[in-house]
Parts: C-alpha cells; sequence; structure tokens
C-alpha cells in the first residue's frame, strides 16, 4: 500500500469520540489521512468545499443541518454515509440525494478501511442483499415519478434496460451475466453505458431511479 496515492478524508459526526475513533482506525493506514472533521452538516459542507477530499464519512442524523441535506449540497464529492440504524428510513434519502453508499458505524474496522477505498474509487457500495432489504422496506417512502419514465428510458437499449432492471433487483455483475449468460466484461459496460445515458454517476443512483420509475416493485422476486 505504500506506492497507493493518498486518499485524503473528511469524517462529519456530531460526537467527539466517534470522530476520534474513525480517525485512529482510517490513520493507520498509510494511504489513508483525514484532512477535517465536522462536529455537523453546516460545518461539513464548508469543510468539503475549503478541502476537497476524496471521500466524506457522513452520519445520517447531525445538528443544524442532517447528512441527507448536506449529502444533497455536496453534489459530485463522494459520500459514504454513517448509520446506527441497519434500516433507517433516511439511508434512502440519502442514497437519493448522492451518496455513494452507506456502513453502520458499528462495522468491523476493516470493513470501515474497505469501504473508503471502494467509495474512493467511484464505485457505489450497497451490497446486493442490502439492496433488497432496504429498498424492499423503506422505497415506499419514494415519490412516484412514472411521468418521467418514456423519456429516459427511451434512451436504453432492450439490454440496457433488462441489465438495469436486474441491478435494481440486487443482483450482482456476477449474477447478472450467469441470468443472461453472457461475460461479466459486458455487463459491466452495459451498466456503464446505462448510467451515462440516465445521468447518473453509480448503480446505486440506478436502483434508487429503477425503483421510482416503477421498473421494479418492492418484494417481488426476480431470478
Amino acid at each position: 500500500m505504500s506506492d497507493a496515492p493518498t486518499l485524503r478524508l473528511l469524517i462529519a459526526d456530531d460526537q467527539a469520540l466517534m470522530r476520534a475513533g474513525f480517525r485512529m482506525i482510517l490513520e493507520a493506514q498509510p494511504d489513508l489521512r483525514v484532512v477535517a472533521e465536522a462536529a455537523d452538516g453546516v460545518e461539513a459542507v464548508e469543510l468539503a468545499r475549503r478541502h476537497r477530499p476524496d471521500v466524506i464519512l457522513m452520519d445520517i442524523r447531525m445538528p443544524r443541518m442532517d447528512g441527507v441535506e448536506a449529502t444533497r449540497r455536496l453534489a459530485g464529492h463522494r459520500v459514504l454515509i454513517l448509520t446506527t440504524f441497519n434500516l433507517d428510513e433516511y439511508v434512502v434519502e440519502a442514497l437519493r440525494a448522492g451518496a455513494s453508499g452507506f456502513l453502520l458505524k458499528d462495522a468491523p474496522p476493516e470493513e470501515l478501511v474497505r469501504a473508503v477505498r471502494v467509495v474512493a474509487a467511484g464505485e457505489a457500495l450497497l451490497s446486493p442483499a442490502v439492496t433488497r432489504t432496504l429498498l424492499d422496506r423503506v422505497v415506499q417512502r419514494l415519490p412516484a415519478a412514472g411521468a418521467r419514465a418514456p423519456a429516459l428510458l427511451d434512451e436504453l437499449t432492450e439490454r440496457e434496460l433488462e441489465v438495469l432492471r436486474l441491478v435494481a433487483r440486487g443482483l450482482s455483475n456476477g449474477e447478472i451475466a450467469a441470468h443472461l449468460v453472457v461475460g461479466e466484461t459486458t455487463v459491466k459496460t452495459h451498466v456503464s453505458h446505462l448510467l451515462d445515458k440516465l445521468g447518473l454517476r453509480d448503480r446505486v443512483q440506478a436502483v434508487v431511479l429503477a425503483y421510482e420509475l416503477g421498473l421494479v416493485s418492492p418484494g417481488v422476486a426476480e431470478r
């Protein structure tokens, strides 16, 4: 890891001890450095714009401004949502606001480190199992957006639309490849194309959009 570029991080949490714990874990890695800490959402937005960190670790619930609104105001930044609740209703709102994924605060240190690196690499941190469980539980809170569907989906080929539905079901690239009987590289290409066409940053946003547009419905299995 010594030759890896240093990743610059910002930790936003209203608990000083929590911030200190995260800092200790992260800075034990040679390629990770915490450049700023914020005690609330307002401070998080200000410091993120000043320091331009590679990844922001954002608590969901903070005073003055919560993590959802802070994430919304930091469009273009890579945000990893931290929560004490596995199915916190605010998690979906944070993902819709542009977060790249979420992690439980009591996750093992190695998972925290991995999560930061995954998000920094521009990937979405939302496992297939979590995708299914989370969205099936709380997606009904999302506002209907069916009116947007025709114009948006006209941009996609039939295969890209099929891949989008499978992504929304929480299937990994490998599972999608097996389902469609194609190579995993082909699936990655389809995912990349559909993200570009829909103006989405990652597959997390694609999952939420698919539910919003009614392409898939909570609790309906598709294998």
